[in-house]
């Protein structure tokens, strides 16, 4: 049987369409006549068998059903246009490779690293992209994430990178003339809550054996970026992962109030989808980021100490 799949030219125009909530405006970006839209969109519908749009005063806005298919098509077409720049990019040649990142350590730890692996391997394109929440492989076209967790990601293969520890700092200003305070001190002043990390703080003072009662309090941000930016600026103290500090301790941006690391329940891992377990691609940038991950465990200083602390 013939396949039902809709012309390009249809689903460009529903797209366009969808979109800007009008057929001329799809019309002016597609560079096509306003009744030339209208007829793609037509024969559409009929394909189909459905109303996609109906028309108000205002234009034209998508039905119940017009939005549950732009939501796909639109993906769709997402990526046919990413995966006809990737090859136009290469010209045919090498791979690429689409890698998800929790933001904070994909930005302060593994893009610092990147031109070493592009120097390396420069056949291998990585594409990053930010996720701070889990999802399924099957439905993205991601082929690795790292990601902080238990390890247990179903349908995955997973591989450990780094345990977490979690440090607290301010800015220096915040707790003047202090230089460092005691747990007791330091609940009182105002707290930033991680949104991913509800909890942090509250085991973070169990780990020092007080309980404020305020640990919950606090404004809060989603990502481990956010905090350490409103830290630098004096809104609060941060619970954030020792790796994120980079040189705001040496610059004196931030300071350790309370000299107490805590182990985070979370630890930074690998994960690919067992039907790309065996990509040679990713067999190749998971032994470089394992080297990596080597590299920095060994020249580790604790931000404390300052002491090299290999593990």
């Amino acid at each position: 049987m013939r396949r039902k799949i809709p012309s390009s030219a249809a689903l460009n125009a529903f797209d366009a369409a969808a979109r800007h909530s009008s057929f001329t405006e799809a019309a002016n970006e597609l560079s096509l006549t306003q009744s030339a839209i209208c007829r793609q969109i037509a024969g559409l519908e009929t394909l189909l068998e459905l109303k996609l749009f109906r028309r108000t005063r205002r234009g034209v806005l998508l039905t119940e059903a017009g939005v549950a298919y732009h939501r796909q098509v639109s993906g769709h077409l997402d990526r046919i246009e990413r995966d006809t720049l990737n090859l136009m990019a290469r010209r045919g040649r090498g791979a690429s490779l689409e890698l998800a990142v929790v933001p904070t350590f994909g930005t302060r730890w593994l893009l610092p690293r990147l031109a070493g692996f592009a120097q390396q391997h420069p056949d291998i394109t990585l594409n990053l992209s930010s996720r701070t929440r889990p999802f399924l492989f099957e439905d993205s076209e991601v082929d690795a994430a790292i990601y902080a967790g238990d390890g247990n990601w179903p349908g995955a293969v997973t591989t450990l990178l780094m345990r977490e520890n979690l440090v607290p700092v301010c800015s220096p200003a915040l707790i003047a003339p202090h230089r460092t305070l005691t747990p007791e001190q330091l609940a009182t002043f105002p707290l930033l809550q991680q949104s991913t990390r509800p909890y942090a703080w509250r085991h973070w003072f169990e780990s020092v054996g007080y309980a404020p009662g305020n640990e919950l309090a606090g404004p809060r941000y989603e990502l481990f970026f956010m905090s350490l930016q409103a830290a630098i600026v004096g809104l609060g103290v941060a619970l954030v992962p020792e790796y994120d500090l980079g040189d705001d301790l040496a610059s004196g941006r931030l300071v350790i109030p309370v000299r107490q690391p805590c182990p985070s329940d979370r630890a930074y891992y690998l994960s690919t989808p067992e039907r790309k377990a065996s990509n040679p691609s990713l067999e190749i940038f998971q032994a470089w980021l394992l080297h990596e991950v080597a590299e920095y465990q060994a020249n580790r200083r604790d931000p404390i100490t300052g002491e090299r602390t290999p593990t």
